[in-house]
């Protein structure tokens, strides 16, 4: 079975040589439908880790069972089953929490961080003062590395007068780690995501200026780097990748490959950063279908596409590192235009839609989805 979109001419980047080979190859077969019979077989599965107590586990979730049961009807109640959160503004990025019993989601022109699991209410847990005007707004979340202990989040947001990275804690207010990244009438799009605990990647758009993206003066379209961004005092950031368009994700595979996702005036991207900071374009669409969140995991990076309504699913060659073969699509046009996606604490992505901007909301968006890999037995596609 393969799912590409109809018209679309994906061509792969030449392969660069010396690239790292990926730690395990993924067994997505393209052709056909590959088995996941559970979490623990799936790519992407992340590490069980406990977080603090505003955000911890939740005595109320509901028991594991291995059969759904029936789902009540009424306002902003779904009838698909992997649909986990319903009734919610446009959403921005959405992280899983460290021990598995949900995840965070941005409402990017609200600014609210909210916590959502199944079959329980979103609940606010924090709300940030953003311009959520244009594109802009609450656009990523990130986990402290430290979660445990601090309980600290992460947010690229855009103000009144720049875009910018801010750190804040269940109750309080947030705290600037980098200021002054550029902000436009478009482009502002930005994310981030922490390598390790004393380094912390930012994805900047290009606000609109192309040739700022390109000027090693501008911190826009870039992809940079923070170092100890939690110490308590604004970082210097480190130039990574340039000429980044509007910014789409960063997702972190293991081992430590760094997958970018942005948007030309040409083509879409998926660009790969090894461990060693060598820079290869790892997959185009000419198409331009919006490439959105990323997730990445043992030998496979799955890409969020806006205007595609879909998951894009690849698989890394083993040898080379490199992508060859077109992507597969998954749960393409089941929920309409997809924005944020992370790797869920289930073995599956988990996404958020983004239908209340230019798209077609139904009167359940905007909406936290689960996306099934085929043959898991969570109801995608096979």
């Amino acid at each position: 079975m393969t799912l590409a979109s109809p018209g679309a001419r994906m061509r792969p980047a030449r392969r660069r040589r010396g690239v790292t080979a990926v730690s395990a190859l993924l067994l997505l077969v393209l052709t056909g439908c590959a088995r996941f019979d559970d979490a623990a077989s799936s790519p992407f599965s992340p590490e069980p880790t406990a977080g603090p107590a505003e955000v911890g586990p939740r005595t109320d979730r509901p028991p594991t069972s291995t059969s759904r049961p029936p789902r009540p009807s009424g306002p902003c109640i779904d009838p698909d089953p992997n649909v986990v959160a319903t009734c919610l503004d446009t959403t921005g990025g959405i992280v899983v929490l460290p021990d598995g019993s949900g995840a965070l989601i941005a409402e990017r022109r609200t600014g609210r961080i909210l916590r959502v699991a199944p079959e329980l209410p979103a609940a606010e847990i924090a709300r940030i003062d953003v311009d959520g005007s244009s594109d802009g707004g609450l656009l990523d979340l990130a986990l402290s590395p430290t979660f445990l202990e601090d309980g600290l989040i992460y947010a690229y947001i855009t103000t009144g007068s720049d875009n910018r990275v801010v750190r804040i804690a269940a109750g309080d207010t947030p705290k600037p780690v980098l200021e002054g990244i550029p902000r436009g009438a478009t482009g502002n799009a930005g994310a981030l995501d922490f390598v390790n605990e004393n380094e912390l990647v930012v994805l900047t758009g290009d606000a609109g200026n192309p040739a700022a993206a390109a000027d090693p003066g501008s911190l826009a379209g870039k992809l940079l780097r923070l170092d100890r961004p939690n110490v308590g005092q604004p970082a210097t950031p480190r130039v990574v990748v340039s000429g980044i368009g509007v910014a789409g994700d960063v997702c972190l595979e293991p081992g430590g490959t760094i997958w970018v996702t942005d948007r030309t005036g040409v083509e879409d991207r998926l660009q790969k950063v090894n461990p060693e900071g060598a820079v290869s374009s790892a997959w185009t669409w000419p198409d331009r279908p919006g490439v959105a969140g990323c997730a990445a995991g043992s030998g496979v990076v799955a890409v969020a596409l806006t205007g595609a309504r879909a998951v894009a699913m690849m698989t890394v060659d083993q040898g080379t590192g490199s992508i060859t073969a077109a992507p597969t699509l998954l749960a393409q046009n089941q929920y309409g235009q997809l924005g944020g996606a992370t790797p869920g604490p289930d073995g599956a992505i988990w996404v958020g839609t983004v239908n209340k901007t230019g798209g077609e909301p139904g009167p359940n968006d905007d909406r936290v989805v689960r996306i099934p890999l085929p043959g898991d037995g969570g109801g995608g596609p096979d």
